[in-house]
């Protein structure tokens, strides 16, 4: 066994088949009101695209570009008419918030609980949305949108860990869906909020970036009569309390073996005093992978460039307003169907299936958009009615196939993955990552844009074949197996078996017998 032996992860046999309790409508509210805390990143997401279009906006802070959009008639230009770092560093600054953030974000979250993060997160958020809606000048502006950040930061980090631990396994897909799926709903709401406030002149946008306060809101007041989950109670010494929530989440007192799992998983990670130095460790290699190339790939997929630049996008290719405003909302509404789709599937087909069909189809629109990009438009070139209808329907079998594979799942498999000792760490990690990249193509992908023209999309297809390269290669099915026995997926998958130890020094022999008989 390559790496000798070293520390095993909590749990050291499987119980999963003997694990009891029903799907309670008491766990899916709870994962209902929860989720709502993916709503205020999506809201941002839409909103921000859509807002960094209109003229009044673009016209109090940034006078360069409304000059560039209303007074360059050169065709050349239709692709570099919203290039400006300031107004990439409006969208951008919010995620290197998050980033920092979502650090601090872990050590709450470990120590205090999940619920105390997800109502810090909705505070933060309220303060950041209130900034902008006021704002005078482009200091407050950006500061407004550094608060927004460190509550996305704070949201994103203990959501998806608390919808993963709450949920029972065999649903646990669905319901870690719902994260995405409130993702999505504040994306469309956000579009169709645009929609609605570009008409309203000088404060239209203001109205836009103030009603980000809405989901906010709620879900700092629904944080508040949440439970904290059992993983999270046991970890922090509260036993009784976490048999307490678990009895009631699983609709029954018959929690033995479910419990054991947790007792077992909090006793190593109570000795674990440095997460992210363990995090490190060999046996943790194949989470810490995963951790940090499923939110690249997620963000490399192109999409958040597409979303939340969507109406300046449509704008550049030579969309009226309306038009590419109403473009942006039918995108909406095809992420937020998809995502139905991956809730519907995820625990039936698996995660693998999702991702790697959801890959094939991103990979073909994203090189249909280049072609037709290539061939009808740029130079003297205008988009024809017909070839703008094409390239909508293009973009939407692209946002379709990310709505059901890589939306929902570049959020739902890292936050399902990780032992408990290294779970807040392992989440933190995730959510850097994502609003690393996320900052990064949001800080040059109007300049990208600018360069490479079609080619960008030709850009993120080919990351998108590697992503599925990848997905094939080195992802093990999580479809059922329970949060704090996915140990053993690692141990029988065919590359990963090499490097995750099977048991500890001096463990006993009937555990190495069994493990052996995992990876043969």
């Amino acid at each position: 066994m390559a790496g000798g032996c070293v520390e095993a992860a909590g749990v050291s046999s499987e119980r999963a088949q003997q694990y009891q309790g029903r799907v309670t409508l008491y766990v899916v509210f709870a994962c209902m009101v929860a989720a709502i805390g993916g709503s205020i990143f999506g809201y941002d997401i839409g909103i921000s695209g859509g807002v960094t279009s209109m003229d009044d906006f673009l016209q109090k802070f940034f006078p360069a570009v409304y000059h560039r959009k209303h007074y360059e008639n050169d065709h050349d230009s239709n692709y570099c008419k919203y290039n400006n770092q300031g107004l990439a560093m409006f969208t951008s600054s919010l995620y290197v918030a998050g980033l920092v953030a979502s650090v601090g974000a872990s050590h709450v979250t470990r120590r205090y609980g999940r619920k105390v993060s997800i109502v810090s997160g909705g505070i933060c958020f309220l303060v950041g949305a209130a900034l902008n809606a006021g704002a005078q000048n482009l200091s407050m502006l950006i500061i407004g949108r550094i608060m927004l950040g460190v509550g996305i930061g704070f949201a994103n980090q203990a959501v998806p860990l608390y919808l993963s631990e709450l949920a029972p396994p065999q649903i646990r897909g669905g319901l870690n869906i719902m994260f995405q799926l409130a993702t999505t709903l504040g994306i469309f709401s956000a579009n169709m909020v645009n929609y609605g406030t570009q008409h309203l002149e000088t404060w239209g946008w203001r109205l836009s970036l103030g009603l980000a306060a809405g989901p906010a809101l709620l879900m700092t007041v629904g944080g508040m009569f949440l439970p904290d989950t059992p993983n999270s109670l046991i970890e922090r010494g509260h036993l009784d309390k976490g048999r307490a929530v678990l009895e009631k989440i699983r609709g029954t007192r018959n929690v033995e073996a479910e419990y054991e799992d947790m007792v077992d998983a909090a006793a190593l990670a109570k000795s674990i005093r440095h997460p992210f130095r363990n995090i490190l460790e060999r046996r943790n290699r194949p989470q810490l992978v995963m951790a940090i190339s499923m939110p690249m790939f997620q963000i490399l997929t192109g999409i958040n460039s597409i979303l939340f630049y969507a109406p300046v996008l449509f704008g550049s290719l030579g969309f009226r307003a309306n038009a590419s405003l109403y473009s942006s909302v039918m995108t909406g509404a095809v992420l937020v169907a998809s995502t139905l789709v991956s809730i519907a599937t995820v625990d039936k087909w698996g995660r693998r299936a999702l991702l790697l069909s959801g890959g094939i189809q991103m990979i073909v629109s994203q090189v249909s958009v280049a072609i037709i990009l290539g061939l009808k438009f740029g130079g003297d070139k205008v988009l024809s009615k017909g070839f703008s209808a094409l390239l909508v329907a293009t973009f939407c079998l692209f946002v379709a196939a990310f709505g059901w594979s890589w939306g929902p799942l570049g959020w739902t498999v890292p936050s399902e993955i990780f032992p408990l000792e290294t779970r807040s760490a392992g989440q933190a990690i995730t959510v850097s990552v994502n609003l690393l990249f996320t900052f990064a193509i949001a800080q040059v992908f109007l300049s990208l844009l600018c360069t490479f023209r079609y080619g960008i999309f030709l850009f993120f297809a080919g990351w998108i074949c590697i992503m599925t390269a990848f997905v094939y290669l080195f992802l093990p099915e999580t479809k059922g197996v329970p949060i704090e026995e996915m140990i053993f997926q690692w141990r029988k998958h065919w590359f990963w078996k090499k490097i995750v130890p099977c048991v500890e020094e001096g463990h006993q022999m009937e555990n190495y017998q069994n493990c052996n008989s995992l990876i043969k």
